[in-house]
């Protein structure tokens, strides 16, 4: 997608310019997993047009595969962001309706080809969301992904503002018959899969014991390998505390609590969570350290601008190591 921002905090009636930047759900986990140096390729569709090879050479310039990017449609999703301050809280204006990837369709996608080498398939709750064609197209790349043994992880990822619940759990929760990994916070679990956690975020309680039957529950419903929460209390839109839980069908893992103020950019940090689990997943980690990894990754994300995360592995483990000064590195 394109991203066009309003520089400097301010609001979208008083902007006479707007910061560019391309990402998405699923092309940020890209970059990040790509960063983490791992072979990462994305799937997608977009314009054949100078705007839609711009969005291409976003990923490539990350070291991102995009062979499988389907060309055509005509225009490329767009979302304009308001990046709130303190008790200002960002908004978020869709421009999405008929964009290529919300037109495609299976004949755009070899999807036997594309997941031949694969060992990973990950995806978010937004491609569903954006219209039935590409939720479609979705189902038959996770039926595709199963049939070659790939692992397959989802980020619910709900949207309000491009569907209903009803409408989500309609299509989400058959589609958590090929997820091995499920990823999401209490408000997506319950918006999306229709599991509402025992506790009150917003109000601070984040113990784990509040989260352990839905853990359960969803487990036992969808036969998740690994259910996975980010836990977000948000004092402001620039002071949020910052933290994760997984459960592997035997014992839930809680991390190490980041309070990140100011936060730069949060955009995007879900993203750079599932890529850290992903990395520590497919690295041998032990519950732990990839739990670990995966908070580190998303915290150092909120300190900077654009969707994408721009770390490297050494910059998360320094951070796990417990390195938070900030101070200049000469």
């Amino acid at each position: 997608m394109l991203r066009l921002s309003t520089p400097e905090h301010s609001r979208f009636v008083q902007s006479d310019t707007f910061d560019v930047n391309y990402g998405g759900g699923e092309a940020n986990v890209a970059v990040s997993l790509s960063n983490f140096g791992h072979c990462a390729c994305f799937v997608s569709k977009v314009p054949k047009h100078e705007i839609g090879q711009a969005a291409i050479n976003s990923l490539r310039k990350w070291g991102v595969n995009t062979q499988y990017v389907s060309r055509g449609g005509s225009r490329l999703g767009i979302y304009y962001l308001e990046t709130g301050a303190s008790l200002r809280p960002s908004k978020v204006i869709y421009d999405r309706a008929g964009s290529s990837i919300s037109t495609a369709t299976p004949d755009d996608f070899d999807f036997d080809a594309i997941f031949e080498d694969a060992v990973w398939f990950h995806w978010s709750g937004i491609t569903p969301a954006i219209s039935d064609t590409a939720a479609e197209c979705l189902r038959l790349a996770c039926i595709a992904a199963k049939k070659a043994g790939v692992t397959v992880s989802c980020d619910l990822n709900f949207r309000k503002k491009l569907w209903t619940p009803e409408k989500a759990q309609s299509v989400m929760r058959p589609l958590m018959q090929y997820v091995d990994v499920c990823i999401g916070n209490e408000e997506d679990a319950e918006l999306c899969l229709g599991f509402k956690p025992e506790a009150d975020v917003d109000k601070g309680n984040t113990d784990a014991q509040g989260y352990e039957k839905i853990f359960e529950g969803m487990r036992s419903a969808f036969g998740f390998k690994y259910v996975v929460s980010t836990l977000r209390e948000s004092f402001s839109a620039t002071h949020n505390g910052w933290k994760a839980l997984i459960y592997d069908g035997e014992k839930f893992y809680s991390s190490t609590r980041y309070d990140i103020n100011p936060i730069v950019d949060r955009v995007g940090g879900g993203d750079s969570f599932s890529a850290g689990i992903i990395h520590g997943l497919l690295s041998g980690f032990s519950m732990e350290k990839t739990l670990e990894f995966a908070v580190a990754a998303s915290a150092l994300k909120h300190t900077i601008p654009g969707d994408v995360n721009m770390v490297t592995t050494e910059e998360v483990e320094s951070l796990m190591n417990g390195n938070t000064n900030g101070r200049v590195q000469r």
